[in-house]
């Protein structure tokens, strides 16, 4: 059966946006120093995408205007929004829960929830997650858009990798039986 995995990236305090929504603090603690990417060996491992409207529109217009970057593999942006759909692009105003079930139960690859803290949110108070794939950037924002907002149970996971390239800390857990 295909997993679901969140594979994203946060700031030490735990937030996935600064408070005016921006991603441009997600680098190492040396600029002049690449960081090693766990991005293109993750993704041979997936094949389709969940995100929200958000983090669609933040791709589209600052991150990569020009060309879609999640072009191999079949997206889901959750909005309510009445879109056509675009190549491999399927805009919908499903339930994430039952989105993410339903192609779980399908063929393929894993499937890679990209981004939205309120997606992640509903999948994770649904025990939906079966893979949480952090990478933790060297940086305290104080304010944004937390990653875990706070919870009411629980969610025990175990370790299995963690590694660490210019001060950006990649830990990958699964859920304890």
């Amino acid at each position: 059966m295909r997993k679901v995995i969140l594979y994203i990236v946060m700031s030490l305090d735990g937030f996935i946006a600064d408070r005016n929504g921006s991603v441009d603090w997600l680098t190492g603690q040396d600029a002049g120093v690449e960081s090693a990417d766990s991005f293109p060996e993750f993704v041979k491992g997936v094949d389709t995408v969940i995100m929200g409207w958000r983090t669609y529109h933040q791709i589209v217009t600052e991150l990569s205007p020009e060309r879609w970057v999640y072009d191999s593999l079949d997206s889901y942006v959750l909005t309510h929004r009445k879109l056509p759909p675009a190549d491999r692009i399927t805009f919908t105003a499903e339930d994430p829960c039952a989105l993410a079930t339903r192609l779980k139960e399908g063929d393929g690859k894993d499937i890679w929830i990209c981004g939205g803290a309120h997606i992640a949110s509903q999948l994770v108070d649904q025990d939906l997650i079966d893979v949480y794939h952090l990478a933790i950037v060297p940086t305290v924002l104080g304010d944004g858009l937390r990653l875990f907002p706070e919870k009411s149970r629980c969610i025990p996971l175990r370790l299995v990798e963690s590694s660490s390239s210019n001060g950006i800390v990649e830990l990958v857990y699964r859920q304890r039986s």
